[in-house]
């Protein structure tokens, strides 16, 4: 999934977008509301961690100004204030999740992967299809009881492909959901690691290529 950490205590920030990427994700980082706000208009992201007490503009008008622009990521608002009065107001001004500090960093990554799923088309927390079993949670893939170890990006990829349900997905798709902003668009980062896929994946092949429109796993 694509997420956007927002929170201005660096060290705090880089340590979850270092935890969020071992599960997959796709991370971006904003250390203030203003920077937050510009990277929501450029990238879909599928969950925004927003810090309630942010610079230049605050948490709570972020969420506001997403809620108001029709943005379909999720919102997980982090805050120091335990107080459920500050909860409730969170969740009124849309947040869909609200978690206090501090946090275990495998709660959060729970709620994330939660949100994500309520973000997109109801998925199954499992996914399975050409004898492939993928599950988010354990970071796990089998493929008719083998197991098969993925590196984060290869494991990203599939997941997507896997989730479109036979669907076919641009490698700008592909790009935008499982690499973050700093990725070069006229990379070759998607084909490269489809190939590595494919390998891995084994015989039959199971991940085709439409040519001219992307890839699939019918």
């Amino acid at each position: 999934m694509r997420v956007l950490v927002v929170e201005d205590e660096a060290t705090l920030a880089n340590a979850i977008a270092e935890w969020l990427r071992e599960d997959a994700h796709a991370v971006d980082l904003a250390y203030d509301g203003e920077a937050a706000l510009e990277r929501a208009a450029v990238n879909r992201y599928d969950v925004i961690l927003l810090d309630r007490d942010l610079p230049v503009v605050h948490g709570d008008e972020v969420c506001r100004e997403l809620v108001q622009a029709g943005s379909a990521a999720r919102v997980l608002m982090l805050t120091a204030a335990a107080d459920i009065g500050d909860r409730v107001d969170g969740l009124c001004l849309g947040a869909d999740d609200y978690l206090t500090k501090p946090f275990a960093f495998p709660e959060l990554a729970a709620r994330v992967l939660a949100l994500g799923r309520r973000s997109r088309p109801a998925a199954p927390p499992v996914l399975r299809r050409a004898g492939i079993t993928l599950d988010p949670a354990r970071r796990e893939v089998f493929r008719d009881g083998r197991y098969i170890p993925l590196a984060r990006k290869e494991f990203a990829v599939l997941a997507e492909l896997l989730g479109a349900d036979g669907g076919t997905l641009s490698a700008e798709h592909l790009l935008e959901k499982v690499w973050d902003e700093h990725a070069d668009p006229f990379t070759a980062a998607v084909r490269l690691t489809v190939l590595k896929l494919r390998r891995k994946l084994g015989d039959p092949p199971v991940v085709e290529t439409v040519r001219g429109v992307g890839y699939r796993i019918p």
